[in-house]
């Protein structure tokens, strides 16, 4: 049995798989739900409890490592993933449809979780250190390529059969029965394609009283570094608008005219903010990471913390002027989310530098939990803020909400080296 294949053969499909059922609990639930007929509060509230598998998610990574192989791991999610998509599309035409639909959901969400662990964890041991760097610029291509497919075309797909079939929930139906396909297709093909590298044991190499003393100290250690008050009120608050933005912009851009959205068609939700935006955070992230590796994070963290949030402009003027002309939506979309690829940049250095020292990774993964715990509690609470006070002057509190984040930065402490390329 052969135990190493071509990359090329399994890299990009695991990623498209990694990235595919975020975006389908994270956005395209959110537009599933609203063209449902939810309230913008129910909306926000429920789709960003499905945060919270993420946000523990550093809770039982360990146990990946413990129990069976990365590639069981990868396998067995992807099959389960699939269920819960088959699951979704069953129910939605049903009268329980929330209650089932958000079950399901929450099944994809933990399955998602630890896929997640167990994918990043199987790069590291299937390819060595000079494949690991040719195919980091891949695996990201993938993941984005992913998001699009999620956010753009999935919902565009569902807004075409919204409008041929007249049918919302069976349009929704036949969205989510093609994802339950392709992760079909996913398992079958990982089975085939995915390596079985010798490392990947599924052991502990200590005994279960080791490895929980070592699951103790992790986080002992992670909870005393130095700034750690700071730096944990710096993750949570960062993205505190972004978290509360992403929640309403679906709904902004699908309400109609008299409720203070654009009125615009599921389908033409999916080009601006699914396709369009999604390209526009792309680019945002890739100019961030050019511009950072030359100056370092403690020169750009400052321009980048504005960039996060003062394009949100875009969505106030979309609110003030409602433009007809689509055009216009999808520069102030692709305004907003250039911004947001960009500042975002010095968030994920941020957590790369306070992740440094012993437990490098393990600390990395719980900074992923606080950064997750950032986008839920927001969230949770974005929709039932937008309807008390509508969408116009919502945007103004978005913008209004950089203030924390400006107040904290003089307080963090970086090294002027990190970030910078080495020459």
């Amino acid at each position: 049995m052969k135990t190493t294949r071509n990359p090329w053969k399994w890299i990009p499909t695991l990623y498209f798989a990694e990235g595919l059922p975020y975006v389908a609990v994270m956005v395209v639930s959110v537009v599933m739900y609203k063209r449902f007929g939810l309230s913008n509060t129910e909306v926000a509230l429920y789709t960003s409890w499905l945060y919270l598998p993420w946000v523990i998610k550093p809770f039982w990574s360990p146990f990946v490592d413990i129990l069976k192989t990365k590639r069981w791991w990868i396998i067995s999610m992807q099959l389960l993933i699939g269920a819960g998509f088959a699951g979704i599309a069953f129910t939605l035409p049903t009268p329980f449809f929330l209650q089932a639909s958000l079950a399901f959901f929450w099944l994809m969400a933990f399955s998602s979780a630890t896929h997640d662990i167990a994918a990043d964890g199987f790069y590291m041991l299937a390819l060595d250190d000079s494949q690991q760097s040719f195919f980091v610029g891949i695996r990201s291509t993938f993941y984005r390529l992913a998001s699009i497919t999620g956010q753009g075309f999935l919902i565009i797909l569902a807004g075409f059969l919204e409008k041929s079939s007249g049918n919302i929930p069976l349009a929704w139906s036949i969205t989510f029965f093609i994802l339950a396909g392709m992760f079909i297709a996913f398992f079958a093909w990982h089975r085939f394609a995915l390596p079985r590298p010798d490392s990947d044991t599924g052991k502990a190499a200590h005994t279960p009283k080791e490895v929980m003393n070592e699951f103790v100290n992790t986080f002992k250690t992670f909870f005393t570094k130095k700034g750690i008050g700071v730096a944990i009120a710096f993750m949570l608050l960062y993205r505190l608008a972004e978290a509360m933005l992403v929640k309403m912009t679906y709904p902004f851009l699908l309400d109609g005219r008299e409720l203070g959205g654009l009125g615009l068609s599921t389908q033409n939700a999916g080009i601006a903010y699914g396709t369009v935006g999604v390209i526009a955070l792309t680019l945002g992230g890739i100019v961030g990471g050019i511009v950072a590796s030359r100056k370092g994070l403690k020169y750009w963290i400052w321009p980048m913390a504005m960039a996060i949030t003062l394009p949100n402009i875009a969505y106030l003027l979309l609110a003030i002027y409602q433009p007809e002309n689509f055009l216009w939506v999808n520069v102030a979309v692709a305004t907003e989310q250039f911004g947001y690829g960009f500042g975002f940049t010095a968030y994920m250095l941020f957590l790369i530098y306070f992740s440094q020292g012993e437990h490098k990774t393990a600390h990395y993964s719980i900074c992923t939990g606080f950064m997750a715990l950032g986008m839920m509690l927001p969230g949770m609470v974005a929709g039932w803020i937008q309807e008390q006070l509508g969408y116009l002057n919502f945007f103004i509190f978005i913008i209004i909400a950089i203030i924390p984040t400006l107040l904290l930065i003089p307080f963090i402490k970086i090294d002027k080296e990190f970030g910078k390329a080495k020459k």
